[in-house]
């Protein structure tokens, strides 16, 4: 018997089962991460039984309706005011204001509306006594502006 020492060419090396094959290799990996993101977007994520599958303008109405943070702030130290005094408040919206800059801006708005408050809970007088140097004499002025 005698063996060939060159390389013998196959006949049909693009078969169908290969074409299949090759189709498969540039299709697959496409499909499976359509799949994979089509599954993640109707995964329920919010906990919301009533509705599994999230829509753009869903997001949208969710991201509107989310309140700012120097709102949520705002009203967190307004309640704060009530059930202790004026004082906590304006310490912790300096500490709020400290350790997240971004609020210094609101910080005036925030002491004024805490002087309002506190003329309503506690009346000018004491309301004026609790006056720190907090956001400069916002909250003193908030305290004239509830009382004028």
């Amino acid at each position: 018997m005698k063996h060939s020492t060159t390389p013998q060419t196959r006949r049909g090396q693009g078969g169908p089962a290969r074409r299949i094959g090759r189709s498969l290799a540039l299709v697959l990996p496409v499909v499976l991460v359509l799949s994979g993101t089509l599954a993640v977007t109707r995964v329920n994520w919010s906990g919301n039984s009533s509705s599994s599958v999230l829509t753009a303008s869903d997001t949208l109405s969710s991201r509107t309706a989310a309140r700012a943070p120097q709102d949520v702030l705002r009203d967190q130290l307004v309640t704060e005011l009530q059930e202790k005094n004026p004082g906590v408040a304006l310490t912790h919206l300096q500490e709020a204001v400290n350790g997240h800059p971004s609020l210094a801006k609101h910080c005036v708005a925030i002491a004024r509306a805490l002087g309002q408050a506190a003329v309503r809970r506690y009346g000018p007088t004491k309301a004026q006594s609790y006056a720190r140097p907090v956001c400069d004499t916002a909250f003193a002025s908030g305290v004239m502006a509830a009382n004028g």
